[in-house]
């Protein structure tokens, strides 16, 4: 019978199969069509234009908007019907994460809008279409978002799957977009600041698709041109979160969720203070530093070395902090004996691949620049602070990876039922001498009230109460001794625990500072702090296209992984 009972569930797993293959090859084709359509117009490909990628990137938002919104309508019409959720998929701090980006997106939608009507003589009416058809998919996005990331879809299964993915890869489409846009910008600056430097002959044409006739209001223009620049980082960390958090939406469809109760982890400040002060300390010297070495750069040849020089220094300082702590926070671990969650986690599973997915990036650019080092004929003063820069950000994301990697798989302490009711109590000849709670007593889901009863110890323990009556007191000194010796188990008890909170403590500090310390480093690349274009020393050892080519590969994924380990860092301190 549970042979016969078995059968039809693998018959029906080959459909399924089926059509998550068949949807992925979908998706694959749709992004690999806009990204050779992106790379035509990035290299002017014969009559290839920016509004026919335009016209190409607007045409999958419409389709993912008309999906959504006939997703919402069915779920509306099948809201009394119980679904299956992933506790684990779209915390609550992730989207309020996506949704603080989603907005800073539709006031990056509203400059495009605005740019577009100061040359609307001269630009595509492509280009005033994108930002609002953009603005309407962020909004809609969010709010389905926020609404259904915790899906188990079981009905249509199939024709979701294809909604899902498409949804996935346009959102890995316009964060591509955004990328070229950005780095486009970046590579400008970055051919006046090698100059500077002293690389004269590096010769290379750069074009940024500037639009050929003149702004209607000079000062407005300005506003919106420099203003673009600087909010299309959180643009591309908008589309990335919400294409992860869509992927693990499409690795649930289907799925046999295990119905248990989820404990809820709630972020709180207490006892992390030393991790946030340090932490704070880091946050607010890198935003001082970006400031400056923005300033500076390109200013002389001088300026320029000492802004380099002082963000190789800070960053060397900032890399050997992080792994000091990671180290700490690995040998807590090897010190504690718990079992791993080796559960099926769609979300978890992606977190972990992307940290070192996207940790790739970084390393390819540290380990090419320990290459220009060790190559190159001649060394500035300032390049040799990069040796030390580029293997230490190696280490320290090895270290990061493993100690996040080992944190969200660890089972969540659980605290015996008899320690939770515990109480310390001393009784010396029918009187009770101290009555110290050193746990909270949870009775029927509330605090137990000092009422003059001295609670029960353990199971099966007689329960005293104050009497003056010859027999009490009698009764009281038989059972003497087996309270002493409760209390000297109590008391080990109480010893180990608080090992094990000051563990915890120091845990919840290493993940808050490390938390804050990916927020700082997130920030110099994603605004214009990159010593990998500034250096000078890879272009010349690997020529200036190549090393442009790899930079800009590379350094997005870089970019991500810190905005995605301290995502992860946060869901680790919730969970320590």
């Amino acid at each position: 019978m549970e042979e016969a009972a078995g059968c039809p569930a693998v018959g029906g797993s080959y459909p399924q199969k089926n059509a998550e293959i068949l949807s992925s090859q979908y998706g694959i084709n749709l992004f690999l069509a806009g990204l050779l359509l992106t790379f035509a117009w990035a290299v002017h490909a014969v009559g290839i234009s920016k509004s026919h990628l335009l016209s190409y990137l607007i045409t999958l938002m419409l389709i993912q908007l008309l999906w959504m919104l006939w997703y919402l309508c069915r779920s509306c019409t099948q809201r009394r019907l119980i679904r299956d959720k992933d506790t684990h998929a779209g915390a609550r701090w992730l989207k309020c994460g996506i949704t603080l980006f989603a907005v800073i997106t539709l006031i990056l939608d509203s400059f495009k809008i605005g740019y577009y009507i100061d040359f609307s003589n001269c630009l595509s009416p492509t280009e005033g279409i994108f930002p609002v058809t953009h603005a309407v998919h962020t909004i809609l996005q969010v709010y389905f978002l926020w609404c259904h990331a915790k899906d188990v879809i079981q009905s249509f299964k199939t024709l979701e799957r294809f909604g899902v993915i498409h949804s996935v890869f346009t959102n890995l489409l316009l964060w591509t977009n955004g990328v070229l846009t950005e780095s486009k910008h970046q590579l400008n600056e970055h051919k006046e600041r090698l100059i500077t430097l002293g690389f004269g002959n590096i010769t290379i044409v750069l074009d940024d698709h500037a639009p050929q006739c003149n702004c209607t209001t000079t000062t407005l223009c300005s506003i919106f041109s420099q203003g673009i620049y600087y909010l299309y980082p959180f643009n591309i960390e908008y589309h990335i979160l919400a294409s992860t958090m869509l992927y693990v939406l499409w690795k649930n469809i289907g799925r046999k969720v295990e119905h248990h109760q989820q404990t809820k982890t709630p972020f709180k400040f207490h006892g992390i203070t030393v991790g946030m002060i340090f932490g704070l300390i880091v946050l607010t010297s890198t935003i001082a530093i970006v400031v400056v070495y923005l300033i500076q750069i390109g200013g002389s040849k001088i300026k320029s070395e000492l802004a380099l020089t002082m963000f190789y220094l800070h960053a060397i300082f900032v890399l050997a902090l992080m792994c000091t702590a990671g180290v700490v926070a690995l040998l807590i671990y090897r010190l504690e004996e718990r079992s791993l969650d080796n559960s099926k986690n769609p979300a978890r599973k992606l977190d972990a691949e992307l940290l070192v997915g996207t940790a790739a990036g970084s390393w390819l650019l540290s380990w090419g620049s320990i290459l220009a080092i060790i190559c190159a004929q001649g060394h500035p003063k300032y390049t040799w602070y990069n040796l030390p820069y580029s293997v230490l950000v190696i280490i320290e994301k090895y270290i990061q990876n493993l100690f996040i990697i080992e944190s969200i798989h660890r089972e969540q302490e659980k605290v015996n039922e008899d320690i939770k009711t515990l109480r310390i109590v001393t009784i010396s000849r029918g009187s009770t001498l101290s009555l110290s709670p050193l746990y909270k007593e949870i009775y029927n889901g509330r605090a137990a009230r000092d009422s003059g009863d001295i609670p029960c110890l353990f199971k099966g323990s007689i329960c005293g109460r104050e009497s003056d009556g010859a027999g009490v007191a009698r009764e009281e000194t038989s059972q003497d001794n087996s309270l002493v010796m409760h209390s000297a188990s109590d008391f080990s008890l109480y010893s180990r625990n608080s090992v094990t909170n000051s563990k915890r403590r120091i845990l919840k500090n290493i993940a808050a500072f490390l938390f804050l310390c990916n927020l700082s480093l997130w920030i110099p690349p994603a605004f214009g702090c990159r010593p990998e274009y500034d250096n000078g020393l890879e272009e010349i050892v690997f020529g200036f296209e190549p090393w442009i080519i790899v930079v800009n590969l590379a350094m997005p994924f870089s970019i991500f992984y810190r905005m995605h380990s301290a995502a992860s860092l946060f869901e680790v301190n919730c969970k320590t």
